[in-house]
């Protein structure tokens, strides 16, 4: 192993982390309706355990409503019984072959509520990167111990490690104020 294999899988973790945090936010609701939401809603299809799209044509009818298309008609009251489930708050009710999931307009009670949740998530976002430097910088003293780099080369590529570091936080704060202005947009 070398520096550079040690930054690349720190670089490459770092990302991995944001993509987790960003994934994580798409799911927290807003006032607005979009189909991220319904994404880890899981369906029983034919036995097996699959995620909403998976299993149908998740579309925006409105500002305020989803529609939810199954590919297979048989399937509308277990797609139904599942968004119920799902504990989103979410009431679904179906119009022939299509299930209308309107989203409630959020109190500000709630706004407060989601914001905190976005910074719970930053947070660990945060504390998944700074550990992945920590791991990093262990690497690079053990590349020292086995005389496979230098003292200098190790405190460079530290440094070079902490600027990695501070650009992912910077970017995970970037998100959650992005986020925090969608949440309290009425």
């Amino acid at each position: 192993m070398s520096i550079a294999d040690v930054r690349k899988n720190t670089e490459t973790r770092m990302l991995k982390s944001l993509e987790t945090l960003r994934a994580d936010l798409a799911k927290v609701r807003t006032g607005r309706a979009h189909t991220g939401i319904l994404d880890h809603v899981q369906v029983e299809s034919y036995g097996v355990m699959s995620a909403l799209p998976n299993v149908a044509n998740l579309t925006l009818l409105d500002a305020r409503t989803i529609g939810v298309k199954p590919f297979d008609k048989k399937q509308l009251a277990a797609i139904e019984k599942a968004i119920r489930d799902a504990d989103l708050g979410l009431n679904p009710s179906t119009q022939g072959d299509i299930i209308r999931v309107p989203t409630p307009a959020m109190t500000e009670e709630r706004r407060k509520e989601m914001v905190k949740l976005v910074k719970g998530e930053a947070e660990d976002a945060k504390i998944a990167i700074r550990n992945i430097r920590r791991d990093a910088n262990e690497a690079l003293k053990k590349l020292v111990k086995d005389k496979e780099c230098s003292e200098d080369d190790e405190r460079r590529a530290q440094d070079d490690i902490q600027k990695l570091t501070d650009k992912s936080v910077a970017e995970v704060d970037k998100q959650v104020v992005d986020k925090e202005k969608e949440i309290l947009t009425v």
